[in-house]
């Protein structure tokens, strides 16, 4: 029998949380001047912990996203960040896993006074099998425990819908698994997670509470949390159903005056959106003005109130701190800290106690790593310990054997596991149904890549069902449609154009479809029509084809909408049990799996 970790009081070092409304001290706020980036140094550094300079006091936010319930160290290129040196040249540093991430967080709050710790969305969904298999409550007990304070919504915590989310905040065992343990109840968030432009379709009230004032020793701060508005076109369905989602700098100015009156003038948001930066090195310039930034956030940044003394944001997973204008044109700290652990960003500031604001000219922000050569947190290797002996009967069980790396990078137009989903998902769907043609994947689908090298002492090679998890947590099922074939071909252009323009999604295809991508072209246009090829054939514009894809894309999800045009539809099995069958069929100890070549789309750039 396992014991039970210990549980962290309530917002502990004398942090007191204070629902949306509780406060009403009125000041009006002081002008804010430039807020700055820079470069690393030690955690805590700046100004000296707890400090105070006659009327002011120093006051230091600590930032995590995109947890995704990483609570071992992630393996992988996901596992790794990337540093610059002056020289120009980058290293690859191994980092995160939430026992060495309490740490790091427990030394950068030592002596201050005044410190906060936040996140702004997905710290739970999309998880490893170490939480994803127990619905989250894991991540939910480890961000009690390192001492999360305040955490904004993020797309990915209505992956299981809306119901789910009330209860990883409030409690409760699950209503179909139940608990976990005899005589252990899941007793939620210790923290609040807020969510303002998440509504309700008929009363227009917020589904969780928009904001919420942290005090502190005299210090209060009040944080609104706002996800992406296009929340609707990454979820499912069925999970966001019955929710609206509202413009993001619209709600935040809303809850900034909201604040203002209730006499709350310093303002912090936390915002589920994000941007690019030029270089994925974490401690890379920005810019002047965060030149080398681009993507969403940057338009959200120059429109949100000039009351918002900084946005702490995530969504993307990249590493950026970037000085961005706000609307009277004050530069204002925007951050990221990627995912999964591996950075935090430590923001400090000077808090004036006369007007109750932040001095805006003080405000400083590093991304620091999380290192795996520091102290484990005991307490957090113990509640790892005890997840792990619950999951083990199910974690390490062989489903596969690859010879080598099969990656799932984002950052090119063609994957290697994205072929050896989309090849697993067509044989399961041929399965069901011999007609069957092709299928595709959507590449946000796929979360980590498949290692070599073993990570829970299973032997090199070896693909156990935790790292099948891990690649595809969502449950989706793998669904088949009828597409004629000038469907097929707006199916491929909609991954450039529409939603995708900007920021494309190239679907990863089954073996036997081929066609090119030229970048040189904007638009739809960047699909070469009469290179798309099924079996070296032309796609013929009034024939019929036979698609599977997940039930997510098969919806109309991530901007695909002709997919969920398609007729005779036919739902199938579980997108990971697709995967394990073809691991299991395909592979074996004395003939593992090589890495698809990913040569079925043609890139001219």
């Amino acid at each position: 029998m396992v014991s039970t970790p210990p549980r962290r009081p309530a917002l502990s070092r004398g942090l007191t949380a204070v629902a949306a409304g509780l406060v009403t001290v009125g000041v009006l706020a002081a002008a804010m001047p430039a807020a700055q980036a820079t470069p690393e140094t030690a955690p805590g550094a700046h100004g000296g912990p707890g400090k105070h300079h006659g009327r002011t006091v120093d006051l230091q936010v600590l930032a995590i996203n995109d947890f995704h319930g990483n609570l071992e160290p992630p393996t992988g290129s996901s596992g790794r960040v990337t540093r610059q040196h002056p020289d120009g040249t980058t290293e690859q540093i191994d980092a995160g896993g939430v026992e060495y991430l309490a740490t790091a967080l427990r030394e950068a709050r030592k002596g201050r006074s005044h410190s906060i710790t936040v996140a702004p969305g997905d710290i739970v969904g999309a998880s490893p099998l170490l939480s994803g298999l127990f619905h989250d409550e894991p991540t939910i007990e480890a961000m009690n425990a390192l001492g999360m304070d305040v955490v904004g919504v993020g797309n990915h915590e209505f992956d299981e819908g809306a119901a789910e989310l009330k209860r990883l905040q409030e409690g409760g065992c699950h209503p179909e698994d139940g608990c976990y343990a005899e005589g252990r109840v899941f007793e939620g968030a210790d923290f609040p997670i807020l969510a303002a432009n998440v509504v309700d379709e008929k009363t227009g009230k917020p589904l969780l509470a928009p904001y919420t004032i942290t005090k502190t020793k005299g210090v209060k701060v009040g944080f609104i949390g706002v996800t992406l508005e296009g929340t609707p076109d990454i979820v499912s369905a069925e999970g966001v159903k019955g929710l609206k989602f509202l413009d993001e700098a619209e709600t935040l100015d809303k809850y900034t005056r909201e604040l203002r009156r209730k006499g709350v003038n310093a303002v912090i948001a936390l915002v589920h959106e994000g941007g690019t930066p030029a270089s994925t090195a974490y401690n890379a310039d920005c810019g002047k003005d965060g030149a080398n930034l681009s993507g969403p956030i940057v338009d959200i940044a120059k429109r949100t109130n000039a009351g918002v003394d900084a946005l702490i944001t995530g969504h993307t997973h990249q590493p950026y701190v970037c000085s961005i204008p706000d609307p009277r044109g004050e530069e204002r700290l925007v951050t990221s800290a990627a995912s999964f652990g591996r950075l935090f960003t430590e923001l400090t500031m000077e808090y004036d106690r006369r007007t109750g604001d932040i001095v805006r000219a003080s405000v400083e922000g590093t991304n620091h790593v999380v290192h795996r050569n520091r102290e484990k947190a005991a307490d957090l290797t113990d509640l790892v310990g005890y997840w792990q002996t619950l999951a083990e009967p199910v974690a390490g069980r062989p489903i596969g054997w690859i010879s080598e790396d099969i990656t799932a990078d984002r950052n090119t137009v063609e994957s290697p596991l994205g072929d050896l989903i989309a090849d697993a998902q067509l044989a399961h769907a041929k399965a069901l149904d011999p007609r069957t043609d092709l299928a595709l994947m959507n590449p946000g689908g796929i979360r980590a890549d498949l290692v070599y090298a073993a990570s829970g002492g299973e032997g090199d090679g070896v693909v156990t069902y935790a790292e099948g998890f891990t690649v595809q947590p969502f449950s989706n099922t793998v669904n088949l449609t009828t597409l004629t074939g000038a469907q097929l071909l707006s199916v491929l252009r909609e991954q450039v154009s529409g939603p995708n323009e900007a920021s494309p999604k190239f679907l990863q295809v089954s073996s036997g479809l081929t066609y090119t991508v030229d970048l040189t072209k904007s638009g739809a246009d960047r699909i070469v029509a009469d290179s798309v090829r099924l079996h070296g054939e032309p796609i013929d514009p009034s024939a019929s084809y036979r698609v599977a894809a997940n039930s997510f894309l098969a919806g109309g999800g991530d901007g695909f909408a002709t997919l969920a045009q398609g007729t005779d539809p036919l739902v199938g099995g579980d997108d990971l049990a697709a995967l394990q069958e073809y691991l299991t069929a395909n592979s074996s100890a004395s003939a593992p799996l090589d890495a698809p070549a990913a040569d079925r789309i043609t890139v001219v750039r």
